[in-house]
């Protein structure tokens, strides 16, 4: 993913995740639409895994929160540490503590 990342223009400083996710930190030229990197990367990065024989594919939706460059290297090292995070918490509560703690409206009959 970093590979592909680096093709269209765009930073990947972390990358880190479990079974059922994937957390990226990404640099995104301004130019650049978020929505245009995540579909180049899920579209290169699934073509990937199934021509190496793995049956790969996403799921429709992402997420997308920025953070401030000051935040970038504990945003860093919290997607490094995905594993141990899933330890005592799982995806779904790890989601919407990150969506509340960015401040995001969500309703939760609509997240999963």
């Amino acid at each position: 993913m970093r590979a592909i990342a680096r093709n269209c223009g765009v930073r990947m400083p972390a990358i880190g995740g479990t079974a059922n996710h994937v957390h990226v930190l990404l640099m995104i030229p301004p130019v650049t639409r978020t929505a245009d990197v995540v579909r180049t990367l899920k579209a290169n990065s699934s073509r990937w895994m199934n021509e190496i024989g793995h049956g790969f594919a996403w799921q429709d939706g992402y997420a997308a929160i920025s953070v401030s460059p000051s935040q970038i290297p504990a945003v860093a090292r919290y997607i490094e540490n995905q594993a141990e995070h899933h330890r005592t918490r799982s995806f779904e509560r790890e989601y919407v503590a990150l969506l509340e703690k960015s401040g995001v409206a969500f309703n939760p009959d609509q997240l999963f």
